[in-house]
């Protein structure tokens, strides 16, 4: 048998340990394997920005319409309302701060001309004159009884007399009824809110309140709102 020289050994063993060659096709697939994962992270990342985008303008959106909204019902609601009538005028100071929702009402309805050609259709001495609906079943007797009951109360005292107010409960399509107070009324409280007073005019409040009646306090010649006009200044 014949004997491998050294040498020959030596450059066998670095055949045998030298690194084996990758295939042209290997790293064509491994490379289209990183390109398709960087395209799919790529994109990945592109949509949820883009949506986390859209969530963020479309909140922002939300908020300032809300806020919009609430600033223009700051800015927009007066200070004043001047309710004329077949007797002459009546401004009254609405309270946007202690009645804000019930003054944006009024404000809605102004607008609407909700009040135009309202009649003042129970007129009570030494309590209330009230404009609006008030064939609604069960009112007329209680007013009435009311009507008499404060007909006799003392007319010196001057406690929440001349203030704007309207009905806690409306029936449905009732719409929004005035009252202006004509004397003190403690307990009213609990069948009207109340949103303004009287700072001028109190003389045709006094006016309407002397009109002829009937027996349910309807007053004989028609007393009526000719038109509202609302203002910042007067």
């Amino acid at each position: 048998m014949a004997r491998i020289k050294p040498q020959a050994l030596l450059q066998q063993s670095k055949k045998k340990k030298g690194p084996s060659r990758v295939s042209v096709v290997t790293i064509a697939v491994y490379g289209l394997i990183v390109v398709v994962m960087a395209f799919f992270l790529v994109t990945s990342y592109r949509h949820w920005t883009r949506r986390s985008a859209y969530i963020i303008a479309d909140t922002l959106s939300h908020v300032e319409n809300d806020n919009s909204f609430g600033d223009s019902k700051k800015v927009d609601v007066p200070k004043y309302a001047v309710i004329s009538t077949s007797k002459g005028s009546i401004t009254v100071e609405l309270y946007k701060e202690g009645s804000p929702e019930v003054v944006y009402e009024f404000v809605q309805s102004c607008h609407n001309g909700h009040f135009k050609g309202m009649l003042f259709n129970r007129v009570i001495k030494n309590f209330v004159i009230q404009g609006g609906d008030i064939n609604r079943p069960g009112t007329t007797e209680d007013w009435t009884s009311r009507g008499k009951h404060y007909n006799q109360l003392d007319t010196s005292l001057k406690h929440e007399a001349f203030m704007l107010g309207t009905s806690k409960t409306k029936p449905d399509g009732g719409g929004f009824d005035l009252f202006i107070t004509t004397a003190p009324i403690p307990d009213l409280n609990e069948k009207i809110n109340v949103f303004g007073r009287v700072i001028k005019g109190e003389d045709v409040v006094q006016e309407i309140e002397e009109a002829d009646t009937d027996e349910h306090y309807r007053p004989k010649a028609p007393i009526g709102i000719t038109e509202v006009t609302l203002k910042q200044n007067i």
